[in-house]
């Protein structure tokens, strides 16, 4: 049974009522995800946020009231809390309350599959939860009045101390276990050097996975849920390419992502660091198609990745109506994942990017050559060879860093041609 919720938000004076209404209907996808079913949703208009309850004590009774009147069994806020505002709120409204990185947390702590993504959510969730774990000992304190209150008092902090250590202990041994576990990831991007890399990146729900499905034989699982990837996968492109081709599918991003999942998940991310080419998916169907562009690039250009190296990719071209927004720029396509429009078009445009990093060459190796053809083969991709009494001659892609190589046997055919 879904868990009754109200939502709450803040309309600060730069912040347009609609697009604080379009945030609330984010948060609510997000809570639906996490299980739960919103009964009430709530907008507090302040000049700055109240420091004690950040939507002030006379907006907080609405929202008691209202939990009565809806029977709600807690309340999500849009915005980050401090441990005070939490503990404040809480008494006033008298259920559970958190904020949005909290909520973001519990998703990905459910959507948790793998070793890595299990690491990473773990260790996020501790370092958020270690500045609030003064209210999970409130009991303690509690304990402290009366006859003997000190030394009840001593052995509430002495508890408190405990667990602290407890959980740095804990977030010290978990990063090191990522570190372990990059090292890994590292060794397997090395092992596929020679491979182009596409990694897919976008918001929550743009159809990354829809896409990657396209792009691949398929098996990843496609949902209309935020967060339905939370680990790196990667599979061979399906398509005929000038290289080999692997496809990566990453974790999507999202407005406020909690700075601890940023930075635990900084491993996976560096999938499409480490990529040849990076596809920004984008739902340009969405209302809000632009600010989530927004916050992809800025993602994007916080990893360092290059403008040159990402195609926009606009999805869901499906769904074309009033809001689909037009890309613009020559790095730009349009799709839909979901009915194979466009994909084609996409291909292509990968299909160019790996031909400009290299040259199509014909090239003769002799017979007792064997060493420039085992180079060949590991660096370049063949397309025809032909077997003369003078050796094999290759028609290969050659990647530019490795054209030099091979420049002597390029001659050769060209001298051929011309006793011929």
């Amino acid at each position: 049974m879904s868990e009754p919720v109200v939502a709450v938000g803040l309309v600060l004076p730069d912040l347009p009522r609609s697009v604080a209404e379009e945030h609330m209907q984010e948060l609510s996808q997000l809570i639906d995800t996490n299980g739960g079913v919103v009964v009430a949703a709530v907008l507090a208009k302040r000049p700055r946020p109240d420091p004690a309850t950040f939507i002030g004590s006379g907006k907080a009774e609405e929202i008691k009231a209202l939990i009565g009147e809806r029977g709600a069994a807690k309340v999500v806020f849009d915005d980050d809390l401090s441990p005070a505002q939490v503990r404040n709120l809480e008494k006033i409204v008298g259920v559970p309350v958190i904020d949005r990185s909290g909520l973001i947390l519990d998703i990905f702590a459910g959507r948790a599959r793998s070793r890595e993504a299990r690491t990473q959510v773990e260790l996020a969730q501790l370092e958020y939860m270690l500045p609030r774990l003064t209210r999970q000992w409130s009991h303690l304190s509690r304990q402290a009045g009366g006859a003997g209150g000190g030394a009840k008092r001593g052995v509430g902090e002495t508890q408190l101390e405990l667990d602290r250590r407890i959980v740095r202990t804990r977030i010290a041994k978990l990063k090191e276990d990522l570190v372990k576990i990059e090292q890994n990831r590292e060794t397997q991007r090395k092992s596929r050097r020679s491979v182009f890399t596409v990694a897919l990146v976008g918001y929550t729900n743009a159809g990354k996975s829809t896409l990657f499905n396209r792009l691949t034989t398929g098996g990843a699982e496609a949902m209309d849920k935020l967060f339905a990837t939370l680990d790196a996968r990667s599979q061979k492109s399906a398509f005929e390419m000038p290289r080999e081709t692997v496809v990566v599918d990453t974790v999507g991003f999202i407005r406020k992502l909690p700075h601890h999942l940023v930075a635990s998940f900084r491993s996976t991310m560096e999938e499409a660091v480490a990529a040849d080419l990076v596809l920004h998916v984008i739902d340009g169907s969405h209302p809000q198609a632009s600010e989530q562009r927004e916050v992809g690039q800025q993602v994007l250009g916080d990893l360092s990745i290059e403008a040159e190296k990402v195609i926009e990719v606009f999805n869901k071209s499906d769904r074309l109506d009033e809001h689909f927004q037009t890309p613009h720029g020559k790095n730009a396509v349009v799709v839909s994942a979901l009915t194979g429009a466009g994909v084609e078009k996409l291909v292509d445009a990968i299909r160019e990017r790996q031909l400009g990093d290299g040259e199509m060459m014909t090239i003769e190796v002799p017979h007792d050559d064997s060493r420039i053809a085992a180079r060949l083969h590991e660096v370049g991709q063949i397309y025809e060879q032909t077997v003369t009494d003078r050796g094999v001659i290759f028609r290969a892609w050659i990647p530019r860093d490795a054209v030099h190589l091979f420049h002597a046997y390029s001659s050769r055919v060209l001298e051929h041609a011309k006793v011929s």
